[in-house]
């Protein structure tokens, strides 16, 4: 097939800004229909031209043309004659504009035929675009005032190029060519005829690469559609995208001409390309107009009919009349009355669909839904099957694990939850999740396998690409993130219990901190959604230009996550919120030892609306699927918190694969200054906070306590004795102070550290012993006489060891000096009356975040994150949304 339209596109006259104020304004007559026209017509008024004459398409069983509420005809447009006013009607251009000044007419035609668009899928171009011409006898064949182009994604159609560009920016080129007109600076630029013939759309061979195959089918999505042959009929094809990551099991279907037969899954139609790539094909429509579901290809006549009420029969009788208001031309609306082959056409589809839910208010009806229904007794059918919620995707199903405790029931997912549903790893593998109160298994839980992560991964991009989250209202985005939040609330106690149960937490910390903060984070991001705007400004930088400088927002699409095991689902909210705030899809890898809370959550997501495919959680192996999360070459952003050792094995996986963009909380060693002049009563209870706050195992915790001469004594003294009046025991007993350590792994390693530090020289006040009970717990410890050159000074322990070095009294400088003395940099604090004193640290202390005169107050709103080797990029606050996003300059020169 030849080029249709070889005509290089580029911008004539970039878009002005939109504080400039017009001078000369027209008389107009707009020539037109739809909403485009109707659009248009708005913003000439709002820019002071006069529309004195409208004409649209008549209407049609006494409903208006959307332009036809306007006033229609108008005086001095009596030569325009029937004729030719009914040809501009009937080529379907959404808009032509004639303009009348001192009794000159000038005609000018926005062209943005679904020809054009239909061409550039087809043979693939990576531009698309539209023009405005200055009409001439044969419509648009004139020269050319204006133009404009965007870039064609992968997976683009006709409908995603009008609604995303076409249709916005077609109303604004209008407007724009109109004044450009009215200020005597619009260009004529004449046309070349090179390449500028059509052939008519001929069958296309399916033996063909997987992509050319399906810019064919996505191509042809409106009309004539491209068709195969399957089983000796003529099947059309809707609905097509690239498939990436692995392909999931099907039944085969031969397809006459491909390279290899075809598979039926639940996900759709499968072709492949003779290049071995796949892609997927949503629905299939038969001879005889019946479109369904690609997936039910071999299960579409299996449904039973089902009975009417007698409030369903009056339902239906009404929307009979409906019918027969769309389609005049029918006698009589019969059970088998075809809706397309009657007359219908995509307009009236919009009309149907709307007239209905007015009809009939909860029913959620789609356009998609009159295709796939397109015979009366049909279409009732599926009426009332969404009537009676018996549309609705199949329901989740769940295995769960249960445990009474905590006086409740609690039931917890164990499988992998992809693509919206739980089920077993590829290859059926589990482990155990053990309890740190007593070392009993709570649950087997999927192990996950690389190739499930691609399954997800796949699940995660077919969300975003072609699932409603890539294409959803932000506001919408919100509501659907505030409803999780909701639902969190709602079952707090039970995530509380699971989370303690799972990790060792201590149950009132987990409702407060763990789980409670996690809600708040989820609230904070979903208000944020809505929020996300593209800024604009007139550039400073070279003031002898006219420059606008445009920063634009977007997501990244697919996103991994990979959490620790000391705030599961603390650390899950952090990330995923900004994630899907920001309108990203993720996979995400909870920490072995502690995968039940995101599992919960993962089943809670589906209660709240979430698509399938936006959430993706996989138990399994760091060194398997997180090694193959940071490799995936689908997944362009990777968030990561954990050691700093596995941390920088991630940045170089993620370097060397596609150069996804990464963000890192690592580890540290937080330093914790207390001087002589501070309030003691809150320096001890804050002090111990910030080593024994969730057992220790806490990101910030105060790794090395720098107290001054003058009250160190006192101050170990006084911590000692606190210590022996904590409670150690069950997490769930709402007495207890402090619970077991995370899993034995862990707790052998903090009992080693205690050793080196006595072998090295420091004298350990207190603890360093495991408790002698059954579970995973250790003694809260004290270290004092400790000396920068050891191993416990620079060392981080992530369990409850308070590592304590005197200072001098006065010497500031000198402690700071030591207090920066190590590679990380996440935490840090200050006790101290003197303000100024507070303010002279805080300054010069190399640290993410400082706290003076308190510890651990962190909020959803304050970015979070560390310098220096405890990573970079941030968690909370704004700054976290960034990370999510990517931002673009857009230079206008005007």
């Amino acid at each position: 097939m030849s080029n249709i339209l070889s005509v290089k596109l580029k911008l004539v006259y970039c878009l002005l800004p939109l504080q400039h104020h017009y001078q000369n304004k027209l008389k107009l007559a707009i020539i037109g229909q739809s909403l485009f026209g109707q659009e248009v017509y708005s913003n000439l008024r709002k820019q002071g031209h006069k529309v004195v004459g409208v004409f649209t398409v008549p209407d049609k069983d006494g409903k208006a043309d959307p332009l036809g509420k306007f006033p229609v005809r108008s005086q001095g447009f009596s030569d325009m004659s029937d004729t030719k006013l009914s040809t501009l009607l009937s080529s379907c251009l959404p808009t032509f504009i004639c303009s009348i000044n001192n009794c000159l007419m000038t005609q000018l035609l926005l062209f943005v035929s679904l020809l054009y668009v239909t061409r550039t899928l087809i043979h693939g171009d990576k531009k698309a675009g539209f023009t405005v011409f200055w009409a001439d006898d044969g419509l648009d064949t004139g020269p050319i005032l204006l133009q404009r182009e965007c870039d064609v994604e992968p997976n683009d159609t006709v409908d995603t190029l009008y609604n995303r560009f076409l249709f916005p920016e077609g109303i604004k080129a209008m407007v724009e060519s109109v004044q450009l007109i009215a200020d005597g600076k619009a260009p004529r630029i004449p046309q070349p005829e090179e390449g500028a013939s059509y052939e008519g759309i001929q069958k296309k061979s399916n033996a063909k690469p997987a992509e050319a195959i399906h810019n064919w089918i996505r191509g042809h999505d409106k009309v004539p559609g491209a068709w195969t042959v399957i089983d000796g009929q003529s099947v059309t094809l809707y609905g097509s995208s690239m498939l990436g990551g692995s392909v999931p099991e099907g039944q085969p279907l031969d397809i006459e001409g491909a390279s290899q037969a075809a598979r039926v899954t639940k996900n759709g139609l499968i072709l492949y390309g003779t290049d071995g790539k796949a892609l997927l094909v949503k629905n299939l429509q038969f001879e005889d107009g019946k479109m369904i579901p690609a997936s039910k290809y071999f299960s579409s006549g299996e449904s039973a009919s089902v009975e009417l009420t007698d409030d369903e029969k009056t339902m239906a009788e009404e929307i009979r009349n409906i019918w027969k208001g769309i389609l005049s031309n029918v006698p009589a609306i019969e059970d088998t009355t075809d809706f397309f082959k009657s007359g219908a056409a995509s307009m009236d589809v919009v009309r149907l669909v709307e007239e209905v839910k007015q009809k009939c208010a909860g029913v959620q009806l789609q356009n998609e839904d009159v295709y796939m229904a397109t015979t009366f007794q049909d279409f009732i059918q599926m009426f009332v099957r969404k009537l009676r919620g018996e549309d609705q995707e199949e329901e989740l199903v769940v295995d769960y694990a249960t445990k009474d405790i905590n006086n409740m029931t609690v039931k917890m997912p164990y499988q992998c939850f992809i693509n919206g549903k739980f089920e077993d790893s590829e290859n059926g593998k589990t482990y155990d999740s053990i309890s740190p109160s007593d070392g009993s298994v709570i649950c087997k839980v999927s192990y996950a396998s690389v190739g499930d992560v691609d399954r997800a991964v796949a699940a995660a991009k077919e969300a975003y690409e072609n699932g409603p989250w890539g294409k959803m209202n932000p506001r919408d985005r919100g509501s659907l993130l505030y409803r999780l939040a909701d639902l969190m609330e709602e079952h707090q106690e039970e995530l509380a219990t699971i989370e303690s149960i799972d990790s060792g937490a201590v149950y009132t910390l987990a409702l407060k901190t763990h789980v409670g903060m996690s809600i708040q984070t989820f609230r904070y991001f979903a208000g944020w959604c809505d929020k996300i705007q593209s800024l604009w400004g007139k550039s400073s930088a070279f003031t002898h230009l006219n420059l606008i400088i445009l920063k634009l927002f977007s997501c990244h699409s697919v996103c991994a996550i990979v959490i620790p095991w000391n705030y599961p689902l603390m650390m899950l909210a952090w990330k995923s919120a900004a994630c899907l705030a920001a309108g990203n899809t993720l996979v995400l890898k909870p920490a072995q030892v502690t995968p039940l809370t995101a599992l919960k959550f993962a089943e809670l997501s589906v209660k709240a609306g979430i698509p399938k495919g936006v959430i993706n959680i996989l138990p399994g192996s760091g060194g398997m699927v997180g090694q193959r999360l940071s490799e995936h070459p689908d997944i362009r952003k990777l968030g990561f918190t954990g050691s700093t050792p596995i941390g920088k094995q991630i940045m170089k996986s993620c370097a060397v694969s596609n150069l996804k963009k990464v963000s890192l909380e690592l580890g540290g060693k937080s330093p914790l200054l207390i001087f002589s002049d501070c309030d003691m009563d809150k320096a001890v209870r804050m002090g111990m906070s910030s080593v024994y706050f969730n057992k220790g195992e806490n990101c910030i915790a105060a790794g090395r306590l720098f107290v001054e001469e003058s009250i160190h004594d006192e101050f170990i003294h006084r911590v000692v004795e606190e210590i022996k009046k904590m409670k150690i025991g069950d997490p769930l007993d709402r007495s207890t102070d402090h619970g077991p350590q995370n899993h034995k792994a862990h707790l052998d390693k903090l009992l080693e550290y205690c050793e080196i530090g006595v072998k090295e020289g420091a004298t350990l006040v207190y603890g360093g012993k495991r408790v002698d009970r059954p579970g995973f717990f250790m003694e809260p410890t004290v270290f004092t006489d400790v000396e920068d050159h050891m191993f416990i000074a620079k060392e981080e322990s992530f369990g409850p060891v308070m590592v304590v070095s005197k200072f001098k009294d006065g010497d500031v400088d000198g402690v700071l000096q030591r207090a920066n003395d190590t590679e990380y940099g996440l935490a840090s604090g200050v006790f101290t009356r003197d303000i100024n004193k507070a303010m002279y640290v805080s300054e010069r202390l190399e640290a993410g975040t400082v706290f003076v005169n308190t510890y651990n107050k962190t909020d959803v709103a304050s970015p979070f994150g560390g310098f220096k080797q405890s990573g970079f990029g941030k968690d909370l606050g704004e700054d976290a949304l960034m990370e999510y996003l990517k931002t673009k300059a857009v230079t206008v020169e005007y």
